[in-house]
């Protein structure tokens, strides 16, 4: 049983969709980001970034406990050690770590900001923070977009992958970031088809909608 470190966000999301697609039992622990719980001793001790989510693997890979933290280096642990969703072959393994990548770094970040300034009060440092991070908040989703267009899934052809479990936990939120910048997946028809096909998942469901708080 894999203990989920994590609370109802983005990041924790891509985790509990991941567990629950490849079938492996977890429990969740919450903690509280709302109460400053990432920063107890004992979560420090797994997450040492005082970050959710984190996870405990009993069963490592050495047949030891292990613990790891930042939900890109969980997806990609859970793809090895379950030998799922991360490409049929080499070629396909490039391209979803080149897509969990691009969300690491942009459709994550990006988003996170328009999220902390559409809470400012208004004024010019509000106006350039949704300026500047909107503006790449809305350039990723068309890049997203414009791969999508193209593929069913975002870096494999016969399923998503972790790529897609990390993806959908931001655009999960959209309605959040990209409303606030005056639109809505329906600028990007083909994330919102990709979005509701992922969602139409009956294990992407589960992740989605299991209590995280």
């Amino acid at each position: 049983m894999i203990d989920l470190y994590t609370y109802d966000t983005p990041n924790g999301r891509k985790i509990s969709v991941a567990l629950e697609e490849m079938g492996l039992p977890y429990a969740v622990k919450v903690i509280d980001i709302t109460k400053q719980q990432q920063f107890q001793p004992d979560f420090l001790k797994l997450s040492p970034n005082n970050k959710i989510p984190a996870i405990h693997d009993p069963a490592g890979p050495d047949g030891a406990p292990t613990s790891v933290f930042e939900s890109g280096a969980i997806l990609i642990y859970l793809a090895e050690k379950t030998g799922r969703f991360m490409g049929a072959n080499a070629r396909e393994k490039v391209a979803v770590l080149e897509w969990l990548m691009w969300q690491m770094a942009g459709l994550g970040p990006m988003p996170g900001q328009v999220h902390q300034f559409l809470l400012q009060p208004e004024g010019p440092a509000r106006d350039f923070g949704l300026k500047r991070y909107g503006d790449e908040t809305k350039r990723l989703y068309g890049v997203l977009d414009k791969r999508l267009g193209a593929h069913a899934f975002v870096a494999t052809a016969d399923g998503p992958s972790i790529a897609d479990f990390a993806i959908l936990g931001w655009v999960w939120r959209a309605e959040r970031h990209l409303g606030g910048l005056g639109t809505s997946l329906d600028a990007y028809p083909s994330v919102k088809r990709w979005y509701e096909a992922m969602l139409a998942r009956p294990a992407t469901a589960r992740g989605m909608s299991v209590a995280l708080k």
